[in-house]
This record gives structure tokens, C-alpha cells and sequence, in this order.
């Protein structure tokens, strides 16, 4: 029996959102392959910022999940690749994120596939993920999305991580 997708909607983050999401990613199981430790609120502030301008410039953008009772449980979407100095350059970048509590209920698959959709949408042909080869709850993500791993890079944190694309 399959199991029912979560109740959830995705929201342009708003500028409460930062808060939210440095309190609901504030753990170090959810912070494991994003540096190790829980990020300042500032990094937050300046993550939804960007995001309210690509959504403005680009249609799309890494959206709030809000749960059951608008709980925010993490985030979604898409983004122009933000590094210079490594990995898929110029190229459109999906992402997710939850807070611990709510691993394991479906909505990282669930969010990123209504992010597949949105982008495709907007005209975006093709995308990546950046996963980490030890991340193995994203690596499953990416492998139910329909995603193929294509190159690996190394991290300005010296680190390797897997990129998967996806023809939209």
C-alpha cells in the first residue's frame, strides 16, 4: 500500500521565514552535509532575500514548505547554482531541506516534484541536484525524482559531492 502524501504548500519565504528556518534547521543531523553546524540567522536572512528576488526575476525560487497547522518544515526549489568557483556553473539548481522532525514523512519527494513541475513551467529545460555520495536520504530523493548522476566535484569546503540532472 502506498503511502498518502503529506498535506503541504510552498510559499515565497517570507522575511519571518528566516527565522523559522535557522530554528527549524538548527540541528546537527539536518545540518550534517551543510557545513556541520547550525548557520547564523543572518546567512537566513540573506538565503530568503535571494529568494524573494529570484521568484521576482525568475518565477521560481527555493520556496517555504508549510506543513499541517502552517508549520514551516523546511524548504524547496529551484536557483541559479550560487557558487563560481565549483560545480555546475550557470545552471539551474534544485534543492531541499527539512528540519529532523519531519524526515521521513514523504514531503522532501513530495515538494521536489512540485518543484519539478513549477520550473518546467517557467521554462527551465534542464536541472541539477548537488548531493552529497554520504547523504543517502537526499541521494534517494534525487533517484525517485527520475534524477541520473552525471559528474562528481570537489566543494570549496574540500568535500565531494554528486550532481544529478534531470531533462525537464
Amino acid at each position: 500500500m502506498t503511502k498518502p502524501l503529506p498535506l503541504m504548500g510552498l510559499r515565497v519565504p517570507t522575511d519571518e521565514d528566516a527565522l523559522s528556518w535557522h530554528r527549524v534547521f538548527a540541528h546537527p543531523d539536518v545540518m550534517e552535509f551543510h557545513g556541520g553546524a547550525p548557520a547564523e540567522l543572518s546567512v537566513y536572512e540573506e538565503l530568503t532575500a535571494r529568494q524573494r528576488r529570484h521568484d521576482a526575476e525568475r518565477g521560481f525560487c527555493f520556496w517555504t514548505i508549510v506543513g499541517e497547522e502552517d508549520k514551516v518544515v523546511g524548504f524547496t526549489g529551484a536557483q541559479p547554482w550560487p557558487h563560481e568557483s565549483f560545480g555546475p556553473v550557470g545552471e539551474i539548481e534544485i534543492g531541499w531541506r527539512l528540519g529532523r522532525d519531519h524526515w521521513g514523512r514523504g514531503y522532501a519527494t513530495a515538494a521536489a516534484r512540485a518543484t519539478l513541475e513549477r520550473v518546467r513551467e517557467a521554462g527551465v529545460g534542464q536541472v541539477v541536484a548537488m548531493v552529497s555520495p554520504r547523504n543517502e536520504r537526499s541521494l534517494a530523493v534525487a533517484r525517485r525524482l527520475g534524477m541520473e548522476r552525471a559528474e562528481t566535484y570537489t566543494t570549496s569546503s574540500k568535500q565531494e559531492a554528486h550532481c544529478f540532472r534531470l531533462a525537464l
